[in-house]
């Protein structure tokens, strides 16, 4: 994908419906289908609201997960030479 990690992007959904524990979001003009944990959603919401979400790059989340990875692979690798 192209673009700037660090430009954070709103994008706006409507609430189609829930189904047990997920909620079924239409995201953006395409009303592309997302299930979505309906937890994670601002309680009260219903079927047809529309919402509007941040999505934003975590450099430092995706460092830890990098180091991790490495350091797991370090150790498999230390173990069976």
């Amino acid at each position: 994908m192209a673009g700037e990690k660090s430009e954070p992007i709103a994008v706006g959904a409507v609430l189609d419906r829930y189904e047990e524990d997920k909620a079924v979001l239409l995201v953006g003009d395409e009303e592309q289908q997302v299930v979505f944990p309906a937890d994670k959603l601002p309680p009260g919401l219903d079927e047809g609201d529309y919402i509007r979400m941040k999505i934003s790059f975590d450099e430092a989340a995706t460092e830890r997960a990098r180091q991790e990875a490495a350091d797991l692979l370090r150790e498999i690798k230390e173990r069976n030479p």
